[in-house]
């Protein structure tokens, strides 16, 4: 019954997809498939797939050689290799050459038969136990990951280590407690009214945990919350340093679903998509068998829990691009197409997935509905700040000496998460710089931390709260290294979309690698990404740039004030 109803799932989204005009809806997981099938690069393949759902090579092409997982080489064995922050932190990048030592080939180089490839992402979600490295769907964290990839020693991945420091979680009860999702549901479809949900959201304040913070009554309300309406849950959690959508995914998939699935009758949506990043394996497997076990369950199908209410909820895997998780370049990504960010106007709340009125919400802001709704909005209002209200999952990275994901309300000071729940470095290693909120997001100096964990906070330091990743850095690695290490992710992780992002990141890069540029050109490029980029990626670069040399104090010379 449970494989009836995901079938059931596929063609609801494939006949929304006809509607809208959109042949081969499937495309890019049938370039998927395909790619898990050959060595050759997409222009041997990718046409033919598009051709055999109905579209021009070009448009088969396009994604295929754009997206990073189905560009990059494939030997028999594949091994990607995260070289994002926090892996970075940890060894200085060090860790990539000796993969490639023991594997015997380097990084996106076509292998020969019955070899290895190694493709270098960023961030497999692994940044508590760094380095890491996916060998196949089989995760290898730690110092000795080279030994692990060799054989010498059997894989290696912890568990994520969560705790809660509100007393109450909003979002961990189920992962520490394990406290049973689906109770909020039935009761709402069978009783209660979507105008209700959606005025419990709007007196919580919840606001997106995604990083734009826009609060999320107000974007259901966008969308018209009429019949039509799609909701996404976006699972891309592309931030370094972030892996809390990670663990939600992983340990808790049910209270996903059950927050998607009010999100749904709240916008009186009859469809719920559910996009989790290729780099999370173990999530994506997960958040399938809750689908599974959800229409299994009544939760989900042409009539929920015997009422009126149809919804049908689809899993989709990414295929590996950063930008890809903006809501407009998620919705091509859905369509098939480049995962390049859109202009705007219009909004995807009003023409978004085929054209529909689309809602996107990152998965953690989806995770704190069934409470919102069991407990009241205004119960949730009175936790965090007056204008930023509620919890927010913080993620610790592997230098501190207690790394992990905790659940803290919205406005405690960094300086104690760091210092108290975090517990300082390791081995009593001082502290130089602190990445919070991504690599975009921006750096803090060690005596600059008596700031609270808000947005508004937060920015009037030139940082972001992001989704609230914190990495740290400490004296091993010099200033110039990590400001390289900035510009790297951004040259890489560009969609190229825009020419401001896209030759102004390589351009910085290049004087990045080869010394800083004079003042004046350094200040030309700045404006001119600041105010011409398509979307918050190019956007969001000077200001990281510039909370790195400010935060390390000795900056190198150049690189603004």
């Amino acid at each position: 019954m449970a494989l009836i109803r995901s079938a059931r799932t596929f063609d609801a989204f494939r006949a929304l997809a006809d509607r809208r005009g959109r042949p081969g809806d499937r495309l890019i997981e049938s370039l998927a498939e395909r790619r898990a099938g050959t060595r050759d690069g997409p222009e041997g393949w990718a046409p033919a797939v598009g051709s055999r759902t109905g579209l021009p090579a070009a448009a088969a092409l396009g994604p295929a050689s754009y997206y990073a997982d189905l560009s990059a080489p494939h030997g028999d064995r594949h091994v990607r290799v995260c070289t994002a922050t926090a892996c970075f932190a940890a060894e200085g990048g060090g860790h990539l050459a000796e993969v490639e030592r023991v594997l015997g080939v380097a990084a996106h180089t076509a292998p020969s038969r019955g070899d290895a490839s190694v493709q270098t992402v960023r961030c497999l979600g692994y940044c508590y136990a760094g380095p890491a490295a996916l060998d196949g769907d089989t995760p290898c964290t730690g110092a000795t990951l080279p030994a692990q990839l060799a054989g010498r020693e059997p894989p290696r991945a912890p568990e994520i280590p969560a705790a809660d420091d509100t007393g109450d979680p909003v979002l961990l009860g189920g992962v520490l407690f394990g406290e049973p999702a689906w109770q909020v549901w039935p009761r709402t479809v069978s009783s209660g009214t979507p105008e209700e949900v959606h005025r419990e959201v709007a007196a919580s304040g919840l606001r997106g945990r995604g990083g734009a913070g826009f609060r999320v009554a107000a974007k259901w309300e966008a969308a018209g919350r009429g019949p039509g309406t799609v909701v996404v849950a976006n699972g891309d959690e592309g931030d370094p340093g972030s892996y809390a959508d990670k663990l939600l995914m992983e340990a808790d998939p049910g209270r996903v679903l059950e927050g998607l699935a009010l999100a749904c009758f709240a916008c009186r949506a009859d469809l719920g998509v559910v996009l989790v990043r290729s780099e999370y394996p173990a999530a994506l497997a997960r958040m399938r068998e809750a689908v599974r076990r959800a229409y299994a369950d009544g939760h989900l199908g042409p009539s929920v829990h015997g009422t009126a209410t149809s919804l049908d909820i689809r899993v989709v895997q990414g295929a590996g691009s950063y930008v890809a998780g903006e809501e407009t370049a998620l919705i091509a990504g859905l369509e098939g197409g480049r995962g390049c960010a859109r202009p705007r106007p219009p909004y995807p709340t009003e023409h978004g997935l085929w054209d529909a009125p689309t809602v996107v919400n990152n998965v953690e802001t989806l995770a704190a509905v069934p409470w919102i709704i069991r407990c009241g909005g205004r119960t949730y209002a009175r936790r965090g700040t007056p204008d930023e209200t509620g919890t927010k999952l913080v993620c610790l990275s592997e230098r501190f000496a207690r790394p992990g994901c905790y659940e803290v309300e919205l406005g405690t000071p960094v300086r104690r998460i760091v210092t108290e729940l975090g517990g300082g470095l390791k081995d009593g290693v001082g502290l130089t710089a602190l990445q919070v909120g991504g690599p975009l997001g921006g750096f803090l100096a060690a005596d600059a931390l008596d700031v609270p964990l808000t947005e508004a906070g937060l920015s009037a330091r030139g940082a972001a709260l992001g989704h609230a990743g914190l990495v740290a850095f400490d004296e091993r690695l010099a200033p110039e290294d990590v400001l390289r290490h900035v510009w790297e992710f951004a040259a890489a992780e560009s969609c190229g979309a825009c020419s401001p992002c896209r030759v102004g990141s390589q351009l910085g890069l290049k004087w990045a690698s080869a010394g800083a540029p004079p003042d004046q050109e350094w200040e030309r490029l700045s404006r001119l990404l600041t105010e011409a980029s398509l979307c918050a990626f190019g956007r969001r670069i000077p200001p990281a740039v510039h909370s790195l040399t400010r935060a390390y104090g000795n900056r190198p010379a150049g690189w603004g004030p």
